[in-house]
This record gives C-alpha cells, structure tokens and sequence, in this order.
C-alpha cells in the first residue's frame, strides 16, 4: 500500500475550496447568519463521518497489507493535518459569521492572524493539550469544537492504538 498523493492533494484542495467557496457565499447574503451556521456545522459533520470512515478503511487495509508502521504513521500523521485545517478553517468561517463566537481572538485581528489563531486552537484540540486561550462561545462554535475533540480521540485512541493488534489478527488468520 502506497501513500495515496494524489487523493491527499485533492481532499486538502477540497477543504481549501470549501473555504473559499463559504466566504464568497456569506459575503452575498450576510443576513442569513443562522442559516450559514448551520450549514457550517452540518459540513463539519459530513467531513467528519468522511475523515473518519476513510481512517477506518486505510487502518485495515494498511494491517491487510502489512504496511511499516512508520508508514502507517506517516498515513495518518497526513489524514490528521487535513483534520487539523479542516476545522481550523471551520472555526475562522464561524468567527466571520460572528466575531464574538470565540473568547481570545481580537474583534480587529487581521485575516492571516485570525486563520493562524484557529489552527493552533484546532491542533490543540486535537492533541488533547487541553489548554488554549481561545474558547467556543456560540452553540455552533461549542458543536464543532466538541466534534474535532471527539473526532481526534477516535482516531488516537482507537486507530493509532489498535493498528499492531489489528495487524497481528490479521497476520494470524
């Protein structure tokens, strides 16, 4: 099993593009915050079942394959940066909806600065470091941070732990 370039490319490019896509979107119809909210959520969900199935299947076929470990790492250490940016840029689409859904990002920040501040919140939640100086304060903000946790546990605990065993039971069958 190879490290799928190709594929990674085209899921970061996607991300990217749903970014740019939604700001483009909120900048023509700015009244409709709820609404754009929700649709935030709903698609970090949807990228959430995606990362997570896809984790899933390159867990077994790496162990069906007997890929190294290291190369398992280095799989998945790619699968958690498109997680990371993926809701670091969730997380900035939610703060130009609403500046005040996040405690500790200045109302004034520049945009580089804003997108900066939310990937470093995104790759704490997702290394459990438990601390950070920018907090959730909307219910959409609290919903997508709580996924990005949940998110990040599952695939820590569960794939990372569990691919030597799921290796060796394979191995044994």
């Amino acid at each position: 099993m190879k490290i799928p370039v190709i594929r990674n490319v085209v899921e970061y490019s996607l991300i990217i593009l749903w970014w740019l896509a939604a700001m483009t979107l909120f900048q023509w119809w700015s009244e409709h915050t709820l609404f754009w909210n929700i649709v935030v959520v709903c698609v970090c969900w949807f990228k959430s079942i995606f990362f997570g199935r896809e984790n899933l299947t390159q867990l077994y076929d790496a162990a069906r394959s007997n890929l190294s470990h290291h190369r398992f790492l280095v799989l998945m250490a790619i699968n958690m940066t498109q997680m990371i940016l993926s809701f670091a840029l969730d997380f900035h689409l939610l703060y130009l909806l609403d500046p005040d859904c996040f405690a500790g990002v200045a109302p004034d920040v520049h945009s580089a600065e804003a997108i900066f501040d939310f990937f470093y919140l995104s790759t704490l939640n997702f290394s459990f470091f438990g601390y950070s100086d920018i907090l959730p304060e909307t219910v959409p903000a609290k919903i997508i941070n709580l996924t990005e946790i949940v998110l990040a546990f599952i695939t820590v605990i569960f794939l990372l732990s569990d691919y030597v065993s799921l290796k060796e039971s394979l191995r044994d069958k």
